[in-house]
């Protein structure tokens, strides 16, 4: 018989929202709780793309806006194999930014329709919770750091929470607001879903794109 399947957590919001910081403790609440849980972030920078991704957010390199949209899809395909080896060890995997990340800030950019930035990410892995860390923007820019990659502007930043704020109307996805300072992970380290439940008692993989999966 197989073995239950690992959770699929990812950490949402805009820059310098403390997805970093939180993503850490939700690892270290899951381990301490004798579940096997590993971090992963998006962009990995670590590969040819996530490479030329970490040049263009330093400012150090130029993209033009649909090729690096679809290179940071690109950088998220690569570790699907990853992810779903993962999951099928029984590993829950907490992801720092994910497909809703690319989608958000691509589209707050003039001329990008959120369709269209949906469609490099179809058929990811689906994940079993997103966590969107709510921080008000003044606070989020007054946090250390703010400002030294592309994308940390206040104005910009506004319309890129407008386009998660739509995202989060779509109702086949486990989304779930927390405010970033308040957010505890006592009680999920039991559970990976809001409304309790494990999401290895539902198919193995459901794709981004789908209905919910049939539990």
């Amino acid at each position: 018989m197989a073995g239950r399947r690992g959770a699929l957590i990812v950490l949402e919001g805009v820059d310098r929202a403390g997805k970093s910081t939180q993503s850490r403790k939700l690892v270290d609440a899951l381990c301490a709780a004798g579940h096997r849980a590993e971090l992963l972030r998006f962009p990995e920078r670590s590969t040819e793309i996530g490479k030329l991704l970490a040049s263009y957010l330093e400012k150090k390199s130029e993209v033009e806006d649909h090729s690096v949209h679809l290179l940071f899809s690109a950088n998220r395909w690569e570790h699907v194999p990853l992810i779903k080896e993962k999951l099928s060890q029984g590993i829950t995997l907490v992801v720092d930014r994910y497909a809703f990340s690319g989608v958000a800030f691509t589209s707050a950019k003039e001329n990008f329709s959120l369709d269209w930035c949906k469609q490099p990410d179809t058929g990811l892995p689906k994940p079993d919770l997103v966590v969107f860390l709510e921080l008000q923007l003044a606070e989020a820019a007054a946090r250390g750091g703010f400002g030294l990659e592309r994308y940390e502007s206040g104005a910009f930043q506004q319309r890129a929470l407008q386009r998660f704020q739509q995202l989060m109307g779509d109702v086949t996805l486990p989304w779930k607001v927390s405010r970033g300072r308040q957010l505890t992970w006592a009680g999920t380290a039991g559970s990976t879903r809001p409304t309790g439940g494990h999401p290895s008692a539902c198919s193995p993989f459901s794709p981004l794109g789908s209905g919910p999966p049939p539990c």
